[in-house]
């Protein structure tokens, strides 16, 4: 498996899995879910944290397609090296700092290492399109 596939794959775990402090959020806030709740769709109430690791987990499912295509790509057209490799690793690497960072609630990193990872989608592209 290539690079780039490995953390593709690696990333759509870590997507895949960054519903569980919103779920966690909502049991130790509210308990579990009741027959009413699966009627009204409405939120619960949970703490910043809680909402915090809700955005983190949309974040991620709205950065993951252009970065899963992206990779797709560059296999489909075997224009995979070392600089796609580079892009593909820090793409996740930065979402685990994303995500960590806006759990946390610290000011003004989360903006940098987002755009950081917008970052790593373009040189995905720019390396595509060569």
């Amino acid at each position: 498996m290539s690079t780039e596939l490995k953390y593709l794959a690696l990333t759509a775990m870590l997507t895949a899995s960054l519903w569980i402090p919103y779920v966690v959020s909502q049991v130790m806030t509210n308990g579990f879910l009741q027959p009413p709740n699966y009627i009204d769709p409405a939120q619960r109430p949970v703490p910043l944290w809680g909402q915090r690791a809700d955005r983190v987990y949309l974040n991620a499912v709205e950065t993951f397609a252009p970065f899963a295509a992206l990779v797709i790509l560059v296999q489909l057209t075997g224009k995979a090296d070392a600089m796609t490799a580079f892009w593909a690793q820090s793409f996740f690497w930065l979402r685990v700092a994303h995500a960590v960072v806006y759990w946390a609630g610290w000011p003004y990193i989360r903006t940098v290492i987002f755009t950081l990872g917008y970052v790593a989608v373009i040189g995905l592209f720019v390396e595509l399109m060569k």
